[in-house]
């Protein structure tokens, strides 16, 4: 069995968009180098600044190298029927392949992850980079970031990792087409082996422990493992990889927790590469506040994290729509409702929801008393009932609770006649903050399964 041990330097970190400026490939057979090549490489457009830095290699030094197309194919003949090996391999692979299949070229190899392979074989040391392995395990590391001098690097340490493999690590994962060689580099294996096939919650962060992405899932083991199913160089899809550490979860009971949990916890958190509910965000309000008079006034506004809406609206005109019904049904002033804008109540203000004596002619008492008693009616005629489903033991049931129409949380309840009385199924429930499309989720499965609702 032969090794193509590779590295390149790029002038960016992911394969879409950014070219190669350097590529060096040893090809070993376990113990030692059977063949070296190395190139530079014109990647026709601008090195950064920071990578000349970091590399060495400039603008002029790549000028007259041949441009990829012209070296692919001696690339492809040195990588085909080869295990590809590269300290972080995905980000290496992705680039070689893309480039190669620019060119006409279709690169479909096994691969070996050394920062992988030295977790497994070399347990506990201080850090996992190439500079610190090679320090650790007494590896001369010469020309540190160009593509020849890290190749090298690379190649006696995977000799070393050879030689202190006693329990087949490399064998089982060259066995089949192992998922772990798609994984971060930095994620445990283990943190995906261990999470349960049920629904759920799960979580990824960065090294420093930041939440970076939250996701849910029917089964969390398959869905987790779909996220690292292919290597797609875009850049996307390159820092995601680069960025995940670590893996967390939390278990529900049905789907239908799982998605809710997923809506509350990414509002609370906003993890980076979270983006899909965005636009969930433009939603508006139905908002009372007193004014300087002292009346009590209605408004339909876009809602903030500040505002405590009575109730919520996916658009403006359905907020307008229930306030004209409020005006209509309790006799409110459409001015002091924020459906007209003068200043003032006048004849030419005046349009088909002013009827009568304006109530804003009142004092300001009487005509709170209108709008507490419109209050009222939407708290009275907003529908408070519980979902009840099964739990995650058989001793337990999954409950979530809408109250006056909106979501209030969920949790686990020991048995149903904790529903007798509302208070005490609080006290068993989690609150959570709620949004319009969580609402529309539960109102949804209500619709859809009436016979897990419970009224009150």
């Amino acid at each position: 069995m032969l090794y193509a041990i590779v590295d390149i330097e790029t002038t960016g970190s992911y394969a879409l968009g950014n070219g190669i400026t350097e590529i060096a490939i040893v090809i070993h057979d376990g113990t030692k180098v059977l063949n070296f090549y190395e190139t530079l490489v014109n990647p026709k457009v601008s090195i950064p600044s920071f990578i000349q830095s970091l590399t060495g290699i400039s603008n002029a030094m790549v000028a007259n190298a041949p441009a990829f197309e012209e070296v692919a194919a001696q690339v492809f003949e040195l990588l085909q029927d080869k295990i590809f090996i590269a300290h972080n391999v995905n980000f290496d692979y992705s680039f070689v392949k893309h480039h190669l299949q620019h060119a006409g070229f279709e690169l479909d190899s096994k691969k070996l992850c050394t920062v992988r392979l030295s977790r497994k074989i070399f347990p506990n040391l201080n850090g996992y980079s190439l500079g610190k392995l090679c320090h650790q395990l007494d590896i001369n590391i010469a020309n540190r970031h160009r593509a020849g001098g890290d190749a090298m690097a690379t190649a006696f340490l995977f000799a070393k990792l050879v030689a202190h493999d006693k329990e087949n690590v490399i064998g089982g994962m060259l066995k089949g087409r192992n998922k772990e060689q798609y994984l971060p580099p930095h994620l445990p294996v283990e943190q995906i082996d261990n999470m349960p096939g049920v629904p759920g919650v799960y979580y990824f962060y960065n090294a420093k422990g930041k939440t970076i992405y939250i996701g849910k899932a029917k089964n969390l083991r398959r869905r987790v493992r779909s996220h690292f199913s292919n290597n797609n160089p875009n850049k996307q899809k390159q820092d995601f990889l680069r960025d995940v550490h670590k893996i967390s979860y939390k278990e529900c009971a049905t789907e239908l927790m799982a998605h809710i949990l997923e809506s509350a916890e990414i509002r609370r958190l906003w993890p980076m590469y979270n983006r899909s509910q965005r636009g969930y965000l433009p939603q508006f309000g139905l908002l009372v506040y007193e004014d300087r008079q002292g009346f009590k006034r209605l408004a339909i506004e876009k809602n903030k994290r500040y505002y405590k809406p009575v109730y919520t609206f996916n658009t403006l005109d359905e907020g307008h729509h229930w306030l004209k019904e409020l005006i209509n049904e309790f006799g409110l002033c459409a001015r002091l409702c924020n459906l007209i804008k003068d200043a003032q109540c006048s004849k030419e203000s005046h349009t088909e929801l002013c009827s009568g004596p304006c109530p804003a002619a009142e004092h300001p008492e009487k005509y709170n008393r209108k709008v507490e008693a419109a209050m009222n009616w939407i708290k009275k005629h907003l529908p408070t009932f519980a979902l009840v489903d099964k739990g995650i033991d058989d001793n337990e049931h999954s409950c979530i609770l809408m109250k006056e129409g909106n979501f209030y949380g969920m949790g686990y309840i020991p048995d149903r006649k904790t529903l007798k009385n509302i208070d005490l199924l609080e006290k068993h429930l989690e609150p959570l903050q709620g949004n319009d499309y969580i609402r529309n989720l539960v109102y949804k499965h209500a619709s859809a399964f009436p016979e897990k609702c419970v009224s009150f």
